[in-house]
């Protein structure tokens, strides 16, 4: 028999939750677990049960910004003047602000 893993709060999970979702959603979803640093089972629980979502700068995070930004970036320069930026590429933007944002407080903090 495994040994038994508990989380931080000493919860044993045993339970398995799953959904689909689209290829669009999925994209996002794996951004914005790429931007928090956490994995993508923290990410979703801490969504779901309504809490912050706090990124930690560490070389991961650095790292997935930066390639981010470089995707923002590309896909910028081929859309033309005349196409409308895509939602999605929006939210992407506004994600990897807010995490930008919330990593400058935190070195203002200290």
């Amino acid at each position: 028999m495994s040994l038994k893993v508990y989380d931080g709060q000493g919860r044993w999970r045993n339970k398995t939750v799953a959904f689909r979702i689209s290829p669009e959603e999925d994209e996002q979803l794996e951004t914005a677990v790429r931007l928090s640093g956490l994995t993508k089972q923290d990410y979703i629980i801490r969504r779901l049960q309504c809490r912050d979502v706090v990124v930690q700068g560490n070389p991961r995070v650095y790292k997935a910004l930066r390639n981010e930004l470089a995707a923002v970036l590309a896909e910028l320069q081929r859309v033309s003047s005349s196409e409308a930026v895509g939602s999605d590429l929006l939210q992407t933007i506004e994600l990897i602000a807010l995490t930008l944002n919330g990593m400058q407080e935190d070195m203002d903090d200290n």
